[in-house]
This record gives structure tokens, sequence and C-alpha cells, in this order.
């Protein structure tokens, strides 16, 4: 059994800061590519930000410049640094891991949710 479990959403104004963190958790023999996608209401998931194992990352163009995703493969953790965020930011965010146990699964957590006033 794997577990997903984010925190550090919350309501910030705009071109504050927040830091969200997703702590992987279970019969975890190795943890692939992690991620963070976001859902605003009325909208399709979409990814935000990637990295590998080995920290190559890609970002949406969106948050390009902004964001800072990062991993510490010893504690099964990945962050996602947001800076200088805009009411379109604003969105329920969820946490992607692709984790090898006995099988390779995709898994998500519950999500976090980020409010961004203008």
């Amino acid at each position: 059994q794997v577990q997903l479990v984010e925190s550090g959403g919350g309501l910030v104004q705009a071109g504050g800061s927040l830091r969200l963190s997703c702590v992987a958790s279970g019969s975890i023999f190795n943890i692939n590519a992690m991620g963070w996608y976001r859902q605003a209401p009325g909208k399709q998931r979409e990814l935000v930000a990637k990295i590998t194992t080995t920290g190559s990352t890609n970002y949406a163009d969106s948050v390009k410049g902004r964001f800072t995703i990062s991993r510490d493969n010893a504690k099964n953790t990945v962050y996602l640094q947001m800076n200088n965020l805009k009411p379109e930011d604003t969105a329920v965010y969820y946490c992607n891991a692709v984790i090898t146990t006995t099988y390779i699964g995709n898994y998500w957590g519950q999500g976090t949710q980020v409010t961004v006033s203008s």
C-alpha cells in the first residue's frame, strides 16, 4: 500500500509565496518520476512541474521562473516552491509519483487547495 500526502496549501495574496510538500510512504521499492499537477474549477487537470530521479525538471510555461520543484530521495519527498503567485494559480494541487512496489504504479495524493487573492 502506497500513500502520497500533501501539505502546505493555503490562502495567500498575489505576489506571495507558498511551499508544497508531498511525502510518499508504504511498501516502496523505488520512486521514479515525481510531479505536481493542478486543477482549477471547470478546467482539466494540468501538469505544473515534474522531476526525475536524477533531478531533471520540466515546467509548464505558465509557471517557469516562478515555481521550483525539488525532491529529497532519502525522505521520499517532493517539494514545490511557488513564488510570485498570481490569482490564476488558484487550484487544487495534486502530487503524483511513479512508484515501484511489486509492480510499477502511478499514484496520486488527495490534493491541497491553493488560493491566491488579488
